[in-house]
């Protein structure tokens, strides 16, 4: 909204209820917390009212919103797949149709042979010439999205399993948009569904090796996944067993298989130290009684943090770990139990039968040393390869090296095995590699491409010679050409000398003159990284000539686990200061008009942005806050709020701590919310969001209204039937998003499309 348009409606006002929250002698007074009441008919008039005043005072937007809508629409092919990925005997794939909502998962039968020394080759692993519009001889349908979500205002798959011999397929949905899902089994030979359907289920789903027992998650109250339980197909729900269960709240829960599927891996841990259990699959007298033959790995009594991959060579079971011990297992703890960490990971490799000692006798070789330069985000391996995730300079990448060899020479006399990993060339400066889902007996890995301005594209990766067989590009329809956009690294300058990466994407033909609209996007906690990838609909921001600007802030991951650990905790207000640096840096590089910038961030970047409007207000003309973490406190406070203890390691915990509630007080959004200029803002929540609850922007809208001095409007939008994502049909995805930007180029005054 541009200054001079009057606001055509009165703003909702909620009423005050005293509520007072005490912790550690220091008392905030709340007089919106009775808005947390989910079921209160006057919190539903209150949000109905509030999205009736949104839409009076955006309604002049809606052109630009189908304007923009319209230019997504044009340049997506809408009937399209997805490339086929060969697991065992079929090739599966994903198809979305013109006019309809969500994608079809489909199959078709794999041709050739599929396992290693059965003279498997990669034309045995080519993909079928499968046509977007066209149907296939023989194509299966797993799951119509469409049918499925018939009669439901929100629909998502939670998750999906096949068993090995084809037969039986596992999928859970989501219907109000909560994020917890409902199981079914269906037999693909009849098409029917199994008697059996199962309520509550978390994501995570694997089927044993001979599909007759399926393992799920299950959250408990607070929305933490805390139990791994199995059925047995063709017994009752009730008669499913616990495998196992987490007590501890500050610990998250996930399964997961092994690359040849062999092993059941649970993953217990957070942020700072982890705990691996596994069993057996092949194990039938374990696999009768899991409860009793879950294993440790490595405990979380010793505070590592650690990732492994299991595989078997030449009849031995071996592990592959990715870990943060610089010196190995022999390396001495202070008399607290911390060790020295390699914090960019190091990977070592040894049997599994060493895991049975005690750490401080276990004996690891090194595979990948550590690095203060490259993060090592994990390894994989395939019968013949291992598979390396890192990132380096903020870029994401792969690399390759022979399994076999690395194996022998870690184990020989010495015990150490520095590894020649292959990696493949690409050509832009800024981009996303990673490792897709690869058969374990695949003699090609299937890799992932994409960068701020190339279109997603699938490669297969020839293990055997390195060669790079481009399989698809995502076509963009509109004459969208790549040379018409621009994306550069540049650097921002912290308070503290630190440098900050920045990604400054824009129309090839926008000049530096100072005049440009711009955008600043961020999110910056959990180690998360805003990684280079192409965005449709961020075409329609740049061909209005607002240049967007990714601050790569700290408590992201994109320079390594230093840069996270430098934004979390006690260190936290290092994010938010880094936001305002890139401001700075934009307001004085040329790229932008100082009077004409924007700020976005979602979910914890929704918390930078209330962080950063309390510190610097008038560096923006305009803000949108997604489905934002605004009063972070109050729900780290509650334990029985969903995921809040499992936020201890983000942010500290401040029930027992009094600095860490001192300092979180001191910056999140709701509570340091005070008389300033604030600019033009939208909160945009979803009624039904398990992650950062709806009354967060809710109350923070409400604040900010009683406390701006700049007559700019405030408005919250809540998506009374969708989740943390945003609403679920890929068409709604398209309209919030034009909503989102919308909003942003009308305050920018950017609304008309360049010459």
């Amino acid at each position: 909204m541009t200054d001079s348009t009057p606001l055509p409606a009165t703003a909702p006002v909620a009423r005050t209820v005293p509520h007072r929250r005490v912790h550690h002698g220091d008392a905030f007074e709340d007089g919106y917390e009775w808005m947390r009441d989910k079921e209160s008919p006057e919190v539903l008039a209150h949000l109905e009212a509030e999205n009736a005043y949104t839409d009076a005072v955006t309604g002049h937007q809606q052109p630009l919103r189908e304007a923009i809508f319209d230019e997504i629409r044009r340049r997506t092919q809408e009937t399209d797949l997805s490339v086929p990925s060969r697991k065992d005997d079929w090739w599966y794939y994903a198809r979305t149709i013109e006019g309809q909502q969500y994608p079809v998962y489909c199959r078709v039968a794999a041709a050739g042979t599929g396992g290693p020394g059965e003279g498997s080759t990669v034309a045995d692993w080519t993909p079928p010439a499968v046509e977007a519009g066209v149907p296939v001889p023989g194509e299966q349908v797993l799951l119509d999205g469409n049918a499925e979500a018939e009669g439901h205002p929100f629909f998502s798959v939670g998750g999906a399993a096949v068993t090995r011999d084809g037969r039986l397929y596992a999928y859970a949905v989501d219907t109000s948009g909560d994020e917890t899902f409902t199981l079914r089994i269906k037999d693909l030979s009849t098409g029917e569904l199994l008697p059996e359907v199962i309520e509550g289920v978390f994501y995570g789903l694997e089927f044993s090796p001979d599909g007759s027992r399926l393992f799920y998650m299950v959250a408990d109250e607070s929305w933490r996944p805390y139990q791994v339980r199995v059925h047995v197909l063709g017994t009752g729900v009730e008669q499913d067993t616990v495998v196992y269960q987490e007590d501890d709240v500050a610990q998250w829960t996930g399964i997961d298989l092994s690359s040849d599927r062999r092993w059941l891996l649970v993953g217990i841990g957070n942020s700072e130290y982890s705990e691996t259990r596994y069993l057996d699959l092949e194990d039938r007298e374990a696999l009768g009684a899991p409860a009793d033959s879950l294993r440790v790995l490595i405990g979380r009594g010793e505070r590592v943090l650690y990732s492994p991959e299991f595989f078997e060579h030449d009849g031995a079971t071996h592990v592959l770990l990715t870990h943060n011990l610089p010196g190995g297992p022999a390396a001495a703890a202070d008399a607290d139990g911390r060790r020295a960490t390699a914090p960019n990971n190091a990977v070592s490799l040894a049997p599994l039968a060493e895991f049975a000692k005690p750490l401080p006798e276990q004996r690891w070789a090194t595979v990948v040393p550590h690095s203060e330069t490259v993060k090592v985000e994990g390894i994989s391996v395939t019968a013949s390869h291992a598979i390396l995730s890192l990132r380096r300079d903020t870029i994401e990448t792969v690399r390759f090296a022979e399994l076999a060899p690395l194996v022998e020479a870690a184990l020989a006399p010495g015990g150490a095995s520095t590894a020649s990993f292959a990696e493949p060339a690409f050509d832009d400066e800024l981009y996303t590699a990673g490792a897709g889902a690869t058969d374990y007996d695949s003699p090609v890995a299937r890799l992932s491409y994409t960068s701020y301005f190339t279109p997603p594209r699938v490669y297969d990766y020839v293990l055997a010679t390195g060669e790079l067989i481009l399989r698809k590009e995502t076509p963009v329809l509109g004459g969208y050409d790549p040379a018409d956009y621009v994306a550069e690294r540049a650097w921002a300058t912290a308070d503290d000398g630190t440098r900050v990466p920045l990604s400054v994407l824009r129309r090839a033909s926008v000049r530096p003159d100072g005049t440009n609209p711009a955008l600043v996007y961020g999110y910056g906690s959990y180690e998360v990284s805003m990684d280079p990838a192409f965005a449709i609909p961020r075409l329609s921001l740049l061909d209005r000539g607002i240049v967007f600007v990714i601050a790569h802030v700290r408590g992201g991951g994109e320079l390594g686990r230093r840069w996270y650990e430098a934004g979390k905790k006690l260190a936290k207000k290092n994010t938010f200061t880094d936001f305002i640096a890139a401001t700075d840096w934009l307001a004085s590089s040329g790229w932008a008009d100082p009077k004409r910038i924007a700020c976005m961030g979602g979910s914890a970047g929704g918390l930078l942005i209330g962080a950063v409007l309390n510190l610097a207000p008038e560096k923006y003309a305009a803000a949108v806050a997604q489905v934002p973490f605004v009063d972070a406190l109050t729900t780290i406070l509650d334990p029985e709020l969903p995921l809040s203890a499992l936020e201890w390691e983000e942010w500290g915990n401040p029930i027992e701590d009094p600095e860490v509630y001192a300092y979180m007080k001191s910056y999140t959004p709701y509570e340091n919310v005070h008389e300033a200029p604030y600019p033009t803002v939208a909160a945009v929540t979803s009624f039904n969001d398990t992650r950062v609850l709806y009354v967060e922007p809710a109350k923070w809208v409400q604040s900010l209204r009683a406390a701006t001095t700049s007559g700019k409007p405030v408005v919250l939008k809540t998506e009374m039937d969708a989740g943390h994502g945003g609403a679920s049909g890929r068409y709604e995805a398209w309209r919030d998003r034009a909503w989102d930007y919308a909003f942003v180029a009308d305050a920018l005054g950017a609304t008309e499309l360049l010459a």
